[in-house]
């Protein structure tokens, strides 16, 4: 029986999974790094610190119980597969990894947490065979750092190769998630609790996405929501206002895709898209199950095994 460790320390998330490539079940912790009230985000000292706090926990978690040797660990070491790509929170992750494999023997297996996210999202979707596809498939990866769409090729060293061929030029959409949500007094992040504000509102809106070709300006949401709650308008509204925006974002952007690309699979991951109703608005694709599509390291894991040759 063969276990794979996955490790992502993310920017507000601690994450380990384990990973048996025979039965494909995974179990997984995972600890929200702690962020003050009021405050729209934290330093990446303090989530430097955090991790390292918090990893023995959660690594405890998935391998209390397990008495098979492991075959591989696999870990983020950056935020995208993108050359100079940096961030120092994904240093705890690995640390922790290459501790573990000096011990165990083994060299863990790096990846980018954008790879790891996409992975996760085609592991929940029962898609895994797209990696050992001859054609592409389209991935957004729609989250507080990034709001990216990205075309996929599956390969046989890297596992995938991904290219942006399209993304926000100014805020991201899980940023313009998080301002609002702060702006009316949730705390962060504030995706799920603004998500639950939007529920209870029947507000219907037209709104026309601000697009350049396939890139989208999402800067001018947090404007508008500023605008109108300082109008009068109630927290319910503008969190649905909010959540609409960046759904008429994601859809003109695959909208475009389509048309550029064809009729490629479509897969949407990344915090942002585990909101039931940007899921339940999008004409098509496939959906990662939210506790797959938000940070994890379920992603870290199946990266591993794949590289290994065990899926």
């Amino acid at each position: 029986m063969s276990k794979i460790l996955g490790i992502d320390t993310s920017n507000y998330t601690t994450s380990a999974a384990l990973l048996d490539t025979d039965s494909m079940e995974v179990v997984q912790s995972k600890l929200p790094l702690p962020v003050k009230r009021g405050e729209k985000g934290i330093r990446q000292s303090d989530a430097l610190f955090h991790h390292t706090r918090q990893l023995p926990r959660v690594l405890k978690e998935v391998l209390t119980g397990n008495d098979d040797k492991l075959s591989g660990i696999g870990v983020s070491d950056k935020p995208r597969s993108l050359d100079g790509s940096y961030m120092p929170c994904f240093l705890a992750g690995q640390s922790a990894a290459e501790e573990m494999g000096l011990a165990l023997g083994l060299v863990p297996d790096l990846t980018s947490h954008q790879t790891g996210h996409i992975l996760a999202a085609l592991y929940s979707c029962k898609m895994l065979g797209l990696l050992k596809a001859d054609s592409p498939f389209i991935a957004f990866h729609v989250s507080g750092g990034t709001t990216d769409m990205l075309l996929c090729t599956p390969d046989k060293d890297a596992v995938l190769n991904i290219e942006t061929i399209g993304c926000s030029l100014d805020l991201n959409a899980g940023q313009a998630i998080d301002r609002t949500g702060v702006m009316l007094g949730l705390d962060f992040p504030c995706g799920i609790e603004l998500e639950k504000l939007a529920l209870k509102s029947e507000a219907s809106y037209r709104i026309k996405p601000s697009m350049k070709e396939m890139n989208c300006c999402l800067s001018g949401v947090e404007n508008q929501c500023r605008d109108m709650y300082e109008s009068g308008g109630s927290k319910e509204n503008v969190a649905r206002f909010c959540i609409f925006s960046i759904l008429a974002a994601v859809t003109e952007m695959t909208k475009l895709a389509r048309r550029k690309y064809g009729d490629l699979p479509f897969i949407y991951a990344g915090g942002v898209m585990s909101n039931k109703l940007i899921a339940e608005n999008l004409e098509s694709g496939y959906f990662a199950e939210p506790e797959f599509s938000r940070d994890n390291a379920v992603g870290t894991a199946i990266y591993s095994a794949v590289k290994r040759g065990m899926i």
